[in-house]
């Protein structure tokens, strides 16, 4: 609902128009102060208060309320409540990635993202843990560290209760359940649960042995062979 700010004329709003030659003595405000409060005129969500500058942005919120998605995908039928948000999903259709990087000309689908981004050259990590000072580029990175500290683990199973302090967790496990393995080896074919475990699987046709022991130089294809490779080997040496 629209308020009025210039029905709501407070004491401070008198007082400067008395400094630029206004009365300050009356309650009512005069023609010259309506007019010039139409610019503070802001437009209120009913359901939860937030307020907004132009009743178009009230509109889209309402939408939140209302679960009205009149943005549709022609490709895919998912559908949105603001154009916006369904110009930001059509560019996972067409590829497009008009926001670029200056520093190292990777592109990205968002400004959000690329803003993101930039902090990984610029070095900047505005999200830190108040608990124990630990910084990061996104802001849902630290939500996730904050659970290290609190033990929330608000992602739980339906089938069998396990809970998880992440959704992907949560994601992955169901396939414990489910049995889908959706990431399957070009070569040979074996599928996995997890990504990792594919990009693990894959050296074993690849050769490529990415950790190598700063010790003695033995490299090997995941970095907990290397943890016990030092472990067992170098840890005795030391004895």
């Amino acid at each position: 609902m629209p308020v009025d700010h210039a029905m709501v004329w407070g004491k401070r709003e008198r007082q400067e128009l008395a400094d630029e030659g206004g009365s300050a003595d009356s309650d009512v405000p005069s023609k010259r102060e309506r007019d010039g409060a139409v610019s503070k005129i802001v437009f209120e969500c009913i359901t939860c208060g937030t307020a907004f500058s132009q009743s178009s942005d009230l509109t889209a919120h309402m939408r939140i309320h209302t679960g009205d998605r009149s943005y549709a995908c022609i490709n895919c039928c998912q559908a949105f409540s603001t154009s916006g948000s369904l110009t930001r999903h059509m560019r996972c259709h067409t590829g497009d990635r008009p926001y670029v990087c200056t520093t190292c000309g990777q592109a990205f689908s968002e400004s959000g993202n690329l803003a993101t981004h930039m902090r990984t050259h610029s070095g900047n990590r505005p999200y830190a843990c108040i608990t124990c000072g630990q910084a990061f580029l996104r802001s849902g990175h630290l939500t996730h560290h904050m659970r290290t500290h609190s033990g929330d683990r608000p992602y739980a199973c339906t089938t069998c209760g396990q809970a998880f302090s992440q959704s992907s967790n949560l994601t992955t496990h169901m396939r414990t359940h489910s049995g889908d393995r959706p990431y399957a080896c070009t070569t040979c074919g074996q599928a996995f649960f997890r990504s990792s475990h594919l990009t693990h699987h894959m050296r074993t046709h690849s050769g490529d042995r990415p950790y190598a022991c700063t010790t003695c130089g033995q490299a090997f294809s995941t970095s907990s062979n290397l943890t016990r490779h030092c472990a067992k080997v170098h840890a005795l040496e030391h004895e």
